[in-house]
């Protein structure tokens, strides 16, 4: 059995040779592989002497060659491939071990310039790989460390690589060649006259990994699957592990991830209750007991049957008090043994661990997309994602009043949370704790009507409370009707061609107003 080896990344490859060598591989290489190889005392054979043509152009040029390509393409079982073989002083490559130059990893660095960017593209790396993996029934093409041992505990424990494996490494390296050129062509294409970065490129590869079929999508009657990222960033819903419960649906993930997201707006302990992609209820506390309590009096009702999330660990206090109501799933960055001893007793609630990378909020935020993608007919939108928040040095009074040091708490925190409710989005806040959310109507008047209604049904009084709009208010008619349920001040992003009409209503109304300047549409 005859094995090439060329890998730029030689993590675990010294290992793997040595394991191979003592099965009775010949070991064939190229230039820095084997002169590793060889230092570690391995006898490996230079692609060179195999193919009788030395390495030339900076190495652009050693494996390009019939005796690697024929070696890996011919097929066993028909003998005219194995006459031209002969014929030519030709021998068999069954494995080859190759991953390639890190053409990610180059252009992910700052300060990259496209001669970088230029001279980490592998062809011969691919060429092999491809060569390998189309006759994947002869040959088997390891394109990662992570798959040696499988490999090497086959090779010994069976003398071979199954078929399983080998088709099994096959899609592999065809998926790790369509990620490469993906990148390659996601790179190229976003580089613009002059050389400078475009934010999207012509061309957009998008590469994921499906982690999970789903029992059915929005509705019985549609399919579907969960997806992550090739590479998904640190404190995202995709990293998490389901310690128990049912099977995630796609509703659930949904909603999951916009409870998830939210929830790592906050630096305090923090818990945000979501029911169909909206918060109906997000509170802060000194801890996550009293967060979830007050979140969960923002509106009990819808709060049936939704998902908690919390930004700090469950303990059992917190569990013993959401075991109370139904929920389809609960998730944290971390669960007391004596709070998942709890749990258990309602077996069907789904528990999602998820780790959040160190660093407060701040440190959160890698977790979060670069990007937003939405589909439509036969097209996608993309935009960067709305991460931007907002200080209370940047708020502008516009009003005669001036808010008070409590009020622009609460116009803070009202206005972080006006960024998850669906647009046109209401949200009535006070003392870090939501007092009544109106989402997704198609009239702000309306949402503001609704999010009052709602703190009445809940039994919540919204005097002195602050008011987050997530648009600006056309007219004064949705300032009335939030001053009329008790509000004290209000923060909207300002813009409007009757932005004097409102700022002059609340000055009649005596109430406080400032302009965020950022528009926080959510559809």
């Amino acid at each position: 059995m005859n094995a090439l080896i060329s890998v730029s990344d030689k993590t675990g490859i010294v290992e793997l040779a040595r394991a191979l060598h003592g099965l009775g591989v010949r070991l064939i290489s190229t230039g820095g592989t084997a002169k590793l190889l060889a230092q570690e005392g391995l006898p490996v054979t230079e692609v060179a002497e195999v193919t009788a043509f030395p390495e030339m152009l900076d190495g652009r040029v050693k494996t390009l060659h019939p005796k690697v390509h024929g070696g890996l393409l011919a097929r066993r079982d028909l003998p005219e491939h194995m006459a031209a073989l002969q014929a030519h002083g030709i021998d068999t490559i069954d494995l080859l071990v190759v991953n390639l130059y890190p053409f990610e990893a180059t252009v992910a660095r700052p300060g990259c310039t496209l001669e970088d960017a230029i001279e980490n593209i592998d062809i011969g790396g691919p060429a092999m790989v491809r060569s390998a993996a189309k006759n994947w029934k002869d040959v088997a093409v390891l394109t990662d460390a992570s798959q040696y041992p499988k490999v090497i505990e086959e090779l010994r424990t069976e003398g071979k690589v199954s078929e399983r494996t080998r088709f099994a490494l096959a899609v592999a390296a065809f998926n790790r060649i369509s990620n490469y050129d993906g990148a390659i062509s996601d790179y190229l294409s976003s580089i613009e006259e002059g050389g400078a970065r475009a934010a999207f490129p012509r061309q957009a590869n998008m590469q994921f990994v499906k982690l999970q079929d789903l029992r059915y999508g929005e509705n019985p009657h549609q399919q579907a699957a969960f997806y992550r990222d090739l590479r998904p960033a640190p404190g995202s819903l995709v990293t998490a592990r389901q310690l128990q419960g049912k099977e995630l649906s796609y509703n659930n993930i949904a909603d999951a991830d916009a409870a998830w997201e939210c929830v790592k707006s906050f630096d305090a302990p923090a818990c945000v209750i979501v029911k169909h992609a909206n918060p109906c209820g997000v509170a802060i506390g000194k801890d996550a007991l009293q967060a979830y309590s007050k979140a969960f009096q923002t509106d009990p009702t819808s709060a049936f049957g939704g998902i908690i999330a919390f930004n700090r660990p469950v303990d059992l206090a917190a569990a013993q008090a959401v075991s109370k109501q139904f929920v389809e799933v609960l998730m944290a960055p971390d669960f007391s043994a004596e709070a998942l001893d709890l749990l258990k007793a309602k077996a069907n609630v789904r528990v999602l661990r998820i780790e959040l990378p160190a660093g407060g909020r701040s440190g959160w935020d890698a977790g979060r997309n670069a990007l937003d993608i939405k589909r439509v007919g036969s097209g996608l939108l993309m935009q960067t994602a709305d991460i931007r928040e907002l200080t209370a040095a940047e708020l502008k009074v516009v009003t005669k009043k001036q808010p008070t040091r409590q009020e622009i708490e609460d116009l803070l925190f009202a206005w972080t949370v006006a960024k998850y409710v669906k647009s046109n989005a209401i949200v009535f806040c006070k003392d870090g704790m939501t007092m009544g959310v109106g989402a997704g109507q198609m009239s702000r008047l309306d949402s503001a009507r609704i999010a009052s209604i709602k703190a009445q049904h809940a039994g919540l009084s919204l005097q002195g409370t602050a008011v987050a709009s997530d648009a600006f208010f056309p007219f004064r008619d949705g300032l009335d009707v939030v001053v009329d349920a008790g509000a004290t001040c209000v923060v909207q992003p300002g813009g409007s061609m009757r932005d004097q009409e409102v700022i002059a209503a609340a000055d009649e109304r005596g109430v406080a107003m400032v302009f965020s300047g950022v528009r926080h549409f959510r559809h």
